[in-house]
């Protein structure tokens, strides 16, 4: 291992999207900076890769970004000006309830309304005003312990109706399955049961920037948006080493500052007796939520969807609301479900770069107990079928990860858990700790940027934005 350079002002462990905000904020006051990275790649849940065909580009973590296109860190960073561009599909999200039914999230919420009918009314009431006001409404949940909020009148109204479970509200909201489909589908990226207090929380926040800015790819997958962060640091003289598994703190340079892009466990496993006993007991209380299993696929032509209506739909969900419900539900007790509901991306609707010339990448994920080891690729594609007859024959190759391949690639997916840690009421408001700057530890110096911070999961980089400003704010 080459020894690390003594002059340095910042480490930043982890080059996950939030490691990396951080790493350039930092750089951006004039700090020299270091960031470490234990794969050969940079970018985390942001790394793309041809894992089934030459040709064929799959994200390996996420690839639509509504919240980093929304993003305050994102849009300060103007990531654009060094060459990332956002292409949006003709529709941001559609719901195949079953093979004769589907329900669509268009960019207009009129033309949205007018698909759902009797519910449409409804859908406006709930969503109209967040959609509107996105800026004031994506700054002040994704920046939440900001005083004051970034626009108080957006976050009380959000919080007002955002505080109640999913469930309840699609039962006595909505009339009709194809809104309570479409709702539960949104909710349901909470990854926790849609029983729980503030799922209604998410599905209204991504259902408002689906209406307020889309929901984008990145132009020749998300790799691209971790080499624009990655571009941005070089040009402010910080560096990156990549293939570099940092294990304890006594190994890094002195620095004024480190930065961890990491989970509650890998922040016990490196930090050691440097924790305060009462901080690491904290740490070691946190809880995991339910895993992924996901699969990608090289296909021969585009999804034969039952509904064409779904072919320009970026985001397909897939299943009732009952089994939107249920499978949240089973998951997060340890049990799998036959029929699970399941969300897939077909990526190449919008950017058909990513794969040869009149062929297309599919991928998608069903929710599994945190660290199954049961193979749900039968139950992945028997529900693309139901929906999709004849996808199976479109398949030119494909590759799946369970949990435990998806923690070997990227450590702070614990047990397949993509979110960070489970993501109910009280791991919401203490993320990891209760504090107004819950980025920062007992340790002077020593700072949290991973999603297990807030505002949580997602591309959108404000753990990392945050935990640089903490830092640099308590080194005046």
């Amino acid at each position: 291992m080459t020894s690390l350079a003594p002059d340095v002002d910042a480490v930043v462990v982890g080059a996950g999207p939030n490691g990396l905000v951080a790493a350039v904020r930092l750089a951006e006051a004039g700090l020299r900076v270091l960031v470490l990275e234990a794969a050969e790649h940079p970018g985390g849940g942001l790394r793309s890769a041809e894992v089934t065909l030459p040709g064929f580009v799959h994200d390996l973590g996420a690839t639509v970004h509504a919240l980093g296109l929304a993003s305050p860190a994102m849009r300060a960073l103007d990531l654009q000006a060094v060459g990332l561009e956002l292409v949006h599909p003709p529709t941001p999200l559609g719901h195949a309830i079953d093979a004769g039914r589907s329900a669509l999230l268009h960019r207009s919420i009129d033309a949205t309304a007018d698909g759902l009918g009797r519910d449409g009314r409804a859908w406006r009431g709930m969503l109209a005003r967040l959609s509107a006001n996105w800026p004031g409404l994506a700054a002040s949940v994704l920046d939440s312990t900001r005083l004051p909020p970034h626009d108080a009148g957006a976050l009380l109204g959000f919080g007002a109706r955002g505080l109640w479970p999913a469930s309840l509200v699609g039962r006595t909201v909505f009339r009709d399955e194809p809104a309570r489909a479409l709702f539960a589908g949104l909710a349901a990226h909470a990854a926790v049961p849609l029983g729980q207090p503030l799922t209604t929380g998410i599905g209204l926040m991504l259902g408002g920037l689906a209406h307020g800015v889309g929901w984008p790819v990145a132009r020749g997958g998300s790799q691209s948006v971790a080499d624009a962060l990655v571009a941005r640091l070089r040009a402010l003289g910080g560096e990156l080493r990549t293939g570099h598994r940092v294990t304890s703190l006594a190994e890094l340079p002195s620095a004024r500052v480190v930065v961890l892009d990491l989970t509650p466990r890998q922040v016990r496993a490196i930090a050691g007796d440097e924790l305060p006993a009462r901080y690491a007991r904290r740490l070691g209380r946190w809880r995991y939520g339910a895993g992924v299993f996901a699969a990608h696929w090289a296909l021969d032509g585009p999804v034969p969807w039952a509904d064409p209506a779904l072919a320009g739909a970026g985001t397909v969900h897939i299943g009732s609301a009952e089994q939107v419900a249920r499978t949240e539900r089973e998951a997060a007790r340890g049990r799998h479900v036959d029929d699970p509901w399941v969300l897939a991306v077909q990526a190449t609707v919008a950017d058909p770069s990513r794969a040869p010339a009149g062929k297309h990448t599919l991928w998608a994920y069903c929710r599994v107990p945190n660290g199954s080891t049961v193979d749900a690729l039968p139950a992945l594609e028997a529900q693309l079928e139901r929906v999709a007859p004849g996808f199976r024959e479109r398949v030119l190759g494909r590759h799946v990860m369970g949990p435990a391949a998806l923690e070997a690639g990227n450590a702070n997916l614990v047990g397949g858990d993509i979110g960070g840690g489970a993501t109910d009421l009280r791991q919401l408001a203490a993320r990891p700790s209760l504090s107004l700057t819950p980025w920062a530890t007992p340790v002077p110096g020593l700072f949290l940027c991973s999603s297990s911070t807030l505002p949580g999961g997602g591309v959108h980089g404000m753990g990392g934005w945050n935990a640089a400003g903490t830092a640099l704010a308590r080194l005046g």
